[in-house]
């Protein structure tokens, strides 16, 4: 349950056949929905980007430019593609359906059983991209087909520290984050690899991650189900929906939280204490370091 880089893997022919121009003509000018942003940090909490569309081909040759002939929002714009389901709302990413021709030639390491499977997401990002910090509830390869990447991970022990909104941590600049705003930050342990074309990267469910492309880069990420079926959301396309039985449970200590607040003050901070190391005494594990 650590993530671990793989090396030398069997891959398929993609890691020597996927250049620029054989990207571009391999799928066409399918049109493609994309994140577009002017600075390379993007943040998905404050939405410091744009989604724009554009012809397959056309968005390989921008997102490998440095400086665009082109562009929406500046010469220098950073552009990210995550692909998505048919209908994003009902399908989730799949890259046999939607890349087919992409998709012969990648060869996903079978190190879980079919009926586990849950999506393959097919990315391409510009040099310099930076992705907000975030976990996933299910356990999935980054397998990095072409360009370099940084990952900085996260365990999800760390998560007190972490100031979290939903999935994605408010810490975007995690080489040099505001202290004054986010003192705990400091606690988070870090760890980092750097991947190169050919290496996959395990990232176990929980797990946070925050992920900058040194250069134009092309990926897969596989996900896959660790846990029983019936415990993820059926309507949960894009796999970072906490699992039912968790969401039921931060709903109810919400409600708890919000009975204490018809106490005094004092009141409610001491059962509040209460409540913090009844659910470290119950549910905590005692085995981390």
């Amino acid at each position: 349950r650590k993530p671990v880089v793989l090396k030398g893997m069997e891959l398929g022919s993609c890691i020597t056949k996927w250049t620029v121009d054989y990207l571009s003509q391999a799928e066409g000018s399918k049109e493609v929905k994309i994140h577009v942003s002017a600075v390379p940090q993007m943040d998905f909490l404050s939405k410091n980007f744009v989604y724009r569309t554009l012809p397959f081909n056309e968005f390989v040759r921008r997102a490998a430019e440095v400086k665009h002939k082109e562009y929406f929002l500046s010469e220098d714009e950073k552009y990210y593609l995550r692909s998505v389901g048919e209908d994003a709302r009902k399908d989730v990413a799949d890259i046999r359906k939607q890349f087919p021709v992409l998709a012969d030639d990648v060869q996903i390491p079978e190190y879980f059983d079919k009926e586990q499977f849950f999506s393959s997401v097919f990315r391409i990002s510009s040099a310099g991209l930076q992705l907000w910090t975030h976990y996933d509830v299910m356990d999935n390869f980054l397998i990095q087909v072409t360009g370099r990447k940084r990952v900085v991970l996260y365990s999800p022990q760390d998560v007190p520290y972490l100031y979290l909104s939903g999935t994605k941590s408010e810490v975007l600049d995690v080489d040099n984050p505001n202290f004054e705003k986010y003192p705990l930050f400091v606690k988070a342990k870090r760890y980092e690899c750097y991947l190169e074309a050919g290496d996959v990267l395990f990232i176990p469910a929980l797990w946070f991650h925050n992920v900058i492309s040194e250069e134009f880069g092309v990926a897969v990420n596989v996900f896959w189900k660790h846990l029983p079926a019936e415990c993820y959301d059926k309507s949960d396309t894009y796999g970072n929906k906490d699992p039912m039985v968790a969401s039921r449970a931060i709903q109810i200590l919400d409600r708890a939280l919000k009975t204490l607040e018809e106490l005094p003050e004092e009141y409610r901070d001491f059962y509040a204490r209460r409540m913090v190391s009844r659910i470290q005494e119950k549910a905590y594990r005692n085995d981390y370091g």
